[in-house]
């Protein structure tokens, strides 16, 4: 009797964060139709994305023929040169530890898979399946970007290298990968849920961090040049931009939408609290 009387409040523990979570999504496509405009605005501000996005691969294109042609180039050593001025044992710290996750083989993959499990458990089915493509797309086009660019990686004759890797330099891994998985991470955060929870705000705040910080570590331990982290968040947002373009068209047709929703069930849920307050 005791073991059943632990499992109840995990279970309904449990039952409440798939409600939560089911609920915000309800919550989120209803307040999408409502506030949807007329579909000329909509085809007017596709339009202006994808001019966007078209500016921004232009300038990548631009910049990723410039370091092809000249792989050192005097600004992204003063940049360096800056960054590493400040030693301070807890700057240096951070930053390596902002880089850790992405340096280490098996880490980020493992991540990935867990929240991609993660995701599907709590039947946000769509959003598993965009996390594990995005990340596979992003690291693919970063390895063949490397090899197009064939940028060499900074040396201890021009900068501290305070992190050796191997590989091409341009664009940046780290920075594309965290783009990937940490930004979309925050992005669906904020479309999925009502952020009325501490832990919304953790969900945001963690991945900000690392999106944030991980282009300054990459210059700070010398394992990039400026120029490549520009080029990899410049590649990055298109990328997750394109993506979450791609998610909410599939998102209003449905796609993937978790069977679990029925009308019968959604009827059903709110019977375990009740009963859970009637003990």
């Amino acid at each position: 009797m005791q073991q059943k009387d632990n499992k109840k409040p995990l279970e309904n523990e449990g039952q409440k964060v798939e409600e939560d979570v089911q609920n915000a999504v309800s919550q989120a496509q209803q307040e999408v139709a409502r506030s949807r405009v007329p579909w000329y605005r909509a085809f007017q501000r596709t339009r202006v994305l994808i001019g966007f996005n078209v500016l921004l691969f232009g300038l990548f294109a631009l910049l990723a023929f410039f370091v092809h042609v000249y792989p050192v180039i005097p600004v992204d050593v003063n940049i360096t040169r800056e960054f590493q001025e400040n030693q301070n044992p807890w700057l240096r710290m951070l930053m390596f530890i902002v880089s850790w996750p992405g340096s280490q083989p098996f880490f980020m993959p493992a991540l990935v898979l867990l929240t991609v499990l993660a995701f599907w458990s709590v039947r946000l089915r769509l959003e598993a399946a965009l996390i594990l493509v995005l990340s596979i797309v992003s690291e693919v086009l970063n390895g063949l970007l490397k090899l197009l660019v064939s940028r060499p990686r900074p040396t201890a004759s021009l900068v501290e290298v305070l992190q050796a890797a191997g590989g091409k330099s341009f664009p940046s891994g780290h920075v594309m990968a965290y783009v990937a998985y940490w930004g979309l991470l925050f992005s669906l955060v904020l479309i999925l849920f009502k952020m009325n929870r501490w832990w919304h705000y953790v969900l945001l705040i963690i991945p900000a961090f690392f999106v944030i910080l991980v282009g300054p570590s990459r210059i700070y331990l010398g394992d990039h040049w400026a120029s490549d982290v520009l080029g990899a968040y410049m590649i990055g947002g298109i990328l997750l931009s394109l993506s979450l373009r791609i998610y909410l068209a599939l998102k209003q047709r449905g796609v993937l939408a978790s069977p679990a929703r029925t009308p019968e069930e959604q009827a059903a849920e709110p019977q375990p609290q009740q009963e859970h307050s009637r003990a």
